[in-house]
């Protein structure tokens, strides 16, 4: 068993645009008007200052390894897709994700540059990023 594709995400209002872009490949963040924070995961009011003037950023996808770990087994997780490598990347636009990277865990360390992929789901309108090192 392999999830190709993925479970679909619970998609909600707040967040049906940020997976519909993943979907068509692009990463978004959320940026306050007011006090010019720029975060994720989305929401619809700043979570520094409450404002709900808020704009959908496109990122560049790009970032680094902040944090990870990772297991050679994972109740529920196919066999198949392990290990699994799950990270907090801190994007070049300031915010940190967790994901999952794509790679050895040998190949990885805190410090490492990593690009955003985007994984299938069951549901056409979405899709989930993932990073993997770059080249």
């Amino acid at each position: 068993m392999s999830w190709e594709p993925r479970p679909t995400p619970e998609i909600t209002p707040e967040t049906e645009r940020y997976w519909s872009a993943a979907a068509d490949g692009t990463l978004l963040v959320r940026e306050c008007t007011d006090c010019g924070l720029v975060y994720h995961y989305p929401r619809a009011l700043c979570p520094d200052c409450f404002s709900d003037d808020v704009e959908w950023k496109e990122a560049s996808g790009e970032g680094t390894v902040y944090s990870y770990s990772a297991t050679q087994s994972m109740s529920g997780w196919p066999e198949e897709d392990l290990p699994l490598v799950l990270a907090y990347v801190e994007l070049e636009e300031g915010p940190r994700v967790m994901t999952n990277l794509e790679c050895d865990p040998e190949d990885v360390e805190i410090g490492t540059r990593v690009t955003v992929r985007f994984k299938a789901v069951e549901d056409a309108d979405a899709a989930v990023p993932v990073f993997v090192p770059r080249e």
